[in-house]
Formats: C-alpha cells, structure tokens, sequence
C-alpha cells in the first residue's frame, strides 16, 4: 500500500500499522533507526493518517525537527513547552510529533518532564543513534515510552518499490506464477547488491545509488560515531568496518581484529559495540544446552543493511560474478528472520560444534526448535551434514533449506521434514 502528501507518493511501511495501533495508547511513541530509513517520512505519513483517517484537524498537530535550528530552540525550555501544549490542548487532544528528539537540551528530563505533566497530547519520538536515545533518552523513559525499530526497506517492500503489482501479490500471499516467481528471484539477487536505504532503492543508477550510500556512510561515521563517541582513531574504525564486512556470518574472532587493527582489545569491543548501538550491524549468538561439545559462546556478525556493507568492501558487483554470494544471502535471510519473527518469542541462534558440524540459524521458541539452512543455488535437493547431524542429536519436527534453485520440495530424515523454499516465502516457517 502507498499513502500520498504533499503530492508524493510513499510507500507504507510494514511498522506502520503496528505505530497507528499504538497512538491511541497514553506512552509517548519512540522510533529509532538509523539515518535514511525514512523515520521522518513515516512521521509525515502518521500526520497525514491522522487528518485523512482519525480526522484530526491540522491545527491539533504539531511537527518539529531538531536537525533544524529554528525547531531546536523550541526544545531548550521544558516550562514553556510544557505551558505551550497546555494551552493547545485545552479542548482537544493535539499530536507532536518530533523528529530527532535525542537532540533536545537534557533529552531525557525534558520529555520525562513533558510525559510526567499529563497533557492532553500524544507524543511520538524519533532518533537515528541508538547510542545517544539510550544515553540521553530510552533508559530515562522507562514505563513511559513503547519502541518502535524502523529499518531499511525488507524485501517484501523493496519488491512493492520496484513493482507495486508483484509487491502486491507477495504481502498479500496471493499465488505466484512460474514468471512471478522467476522475477522475485531476480530482484532479490538486486537487493543482495544495493541492499534496502529507501533512497538507494528509489535512484535511477548505480551511480547515484553508490553516491547515496557514501553520503549515507559519511553522515552516520561523522554524526554518530565520531562526534559523540569522540573516536580519536578514525583510520582503525574504518578499517574495523571493513574486517567485519569480509567476515560476515563468520565466528568473529576480537584478538584477530586487535592485532590485524594494531588498538587494544577494549577499544575493538567499543568500536563494535557503537556499531551495534548505531543499526549497523547485529550480532548472533550460539544454541547450545552442552556447552562442553558444542562451540564457545563467539557471535557472528551481519550488517543491517548489505549496501553499507557492499560499500565497506568496494564490491558492487553483481550476483554472478561473486564469490561471495552465500555470505550475501545468508546475511539478507538473518534480516529478514528478525522482521518475520519480530512480534514472537522466537529467538534466533546459530548451531555449530566443535568438529565443525553447523546449522545457519536455529529458532527457538520453548521446548520448539527449527533449524534454517542457507544455500545460494543447488543442483539438487541435497542436505548438509551440519543440518543432518542437528536433526539426528534434537530431532525437530521440520527444518527449511532456503536458496534460489529449488523450492515447493520436501524430504524427511527420520521425522523431521526439511522443506525447500526460495528466500521471500519465509511466512511459511512458523513455530507452532
């Protein structure tokens, strides 16, 4: 679905209606990601929602951005904001909506104070580094904030952005033909190349998609990283960027990356934890119950977005001319695991022992296991010793090989049923 204002047409995020639900509730609303994911438009279409759909007048909402000057004086004097929305919200409940919040004078007093005077308004928050929210904001809030995470586009509205008809048909589980299918196949092999920055789905080139991505990176190194975290060597944090991105879904080993960056190990865990912070990257961490057998407690990593990671490594090339290409999809399905499972209890893992048996990600839920293996492209349907020998020591009652070759196949070891499906039919693996 695409919602219009201003005469543009958007598309409607899949966090969207989750947000809507939430507006009724009295906790301010916060949005967090990182630069470019389109928080500030979505705070536009929640604007435009409320006077379309709830029928709010436009003189009841109120929108500010505290990357501008004129809006950021607004915020450094808690009294009068606070008298300010009193006296707009005297007859009817008013919306502010307020774009990177963290930037208020004293963020967290400020708007726990706001939260703290009973207004009649709703507030809805956004900030892009998670390091200063939760400095200056999240943990000051608790009890009067619920968090949204907005990422970069999936693939499901990557689709609907370069083919609204497909996307259409994708989210909405209509049956996909032969051709349908062949074409979703393609798109994502594009997705694996440029990743989800709506901006860099929405360019015309390559060209202008690599120059937003650098534009991407350089404001979010230089705002988020460097600035507030004051990182004095900004030679060996980009370097680190670039070890991770060559090794991702790969055990992450820090003393390697001590001695290949020549820092301490202490700095390296602060520089990869800003990039957590910050929704560059994500950790997954290791299943085990028999921690003498199976493998110690290393994470992988994998980036949020396979544009930035593309970028640290200087490859853009495309999908057949890679080595790499199982790295780059397992990464996309790891992102698109979180999406599908966010609203659950499910958590993800990856499974590997010390002889070097391993499942790509095992989800977990209770005593309810699932293991997912990734595979780019197989000749035929055949199935990894790693994800036979989970099956054989947990015997879970189905598995899925996700790759681009093979899908509506299924087999069985013993029990267990291992189901071949292509990477944007994940609505099939459900934990029951």
């Amino acid at each position: 679905m695409r919602q219009e204002y201003n005469n543009q047409e958007y598309l409607e995020r899949e966090l969207f209606p989750e947000i809507i639900r939430h507006l009724d509730q009295p906790e301010m609303t916060l949005i967090t990601g990182s630069r470019q994911v389109g928080k500030t438009v979505l705070l536009l279409q929640l604007r435009d929602w409320l006077i379309k759909k709830k029928k709010v007048s436009p003189e009841n909402i109120f929108y500010y951005n505290l990357d501008i000057v004129q809006d950021w004086n607004i915020f450094q004097d808690q009294t009068s904001f606070i008298e300010f929305i009193k006296d707009r919200s005297q007859k009817k409940k008013i919306y502010v909506l307020i774009d990177e919040a963290q930037r208020a004078k004293e963020a967290a007093q400020f708007f726990k104070g706001v939260y703290d005077s009973h207004l009649n308004a709703k507030i809805i928050l956004t900030g892009s580094s998670s390091l200063e929210i939760k400095t200056k904001i999240k943990e000051s809030l608790a009890g009067r904030k619920i968090v949204f995470n907005l990422q970069s586009f999936s693939f499901s509205e990557f689709v609907t952005a370069k083919n609204k008809l497909l996307g259409e048909k994708l989210n909405n589980g209509r049956k996909l033909t032969i051709l349908d299918q062949k074409n979703l196949l393609k798109l994502f092999q594009k997705y694996l190349i440029f990743g989800g920055y709506p901006r860099v789905v929405l360019s015309k080139n390559e060209q202008e998609k690599l120059l937003i991505l650098k534009e991407i990176n350089s404001a979010f190194i230089e705002k988020d990283i460097l600035n507030f975290l004051e990182v004095k060597n900004k030679l060996a944090f980009n370097n680190l960027i670039k070890l991770l991105a060559g090794q991702i879904g790969q055990l992450i080993n820090i003393q390697e990356l001590t001695n290949s960056l020549g820092i301490d190990r202490q700095t390296v865990e602060r520089y990869i934890f800003a990039l957590e912070q910050t929704f560059v990257i994500k950790n997954l961490l290791p299943y085990f119950k028999n921690s003498r057998q199976e493998i110690i407690k290393r994470p992988k990593i994998y980036f949020s977005d396979l544009g930035l990671r593309n970028l640290a490594v200087e490859n853009f090339s495309q999908t057949n001319q890679r080595l790499n290409n199982g790295q780059l999809l397992e990464n996309a399905i790891f992102n698109e695991l979180n999406l599908h499972l966010r609203n659950t209890l499910a958590k993800i893992r990856f499974w590997r022992t010390k002889q070097g048996a391993e499942v790509d990600f095992v989800i977990s839920q209770r005593d309810k296991l699932l293991p997912v293996e990734v595979k780019y492209s197989i000749n035929k349907p055949k199935i990894s010793l790693g994800l036979r020998n989970f099956i054989e020591k947990y015997k879970p009652e189905k598995a899925f090989l996700i790759n681009l070759s093979i899908n509506n196949y299924s087999v069985k070891i013993g029990k267990t049923k291992i189901n071949f499906i292509y990477p944007f039919e994940l609505r099939k693996i459900k934990l029951k």
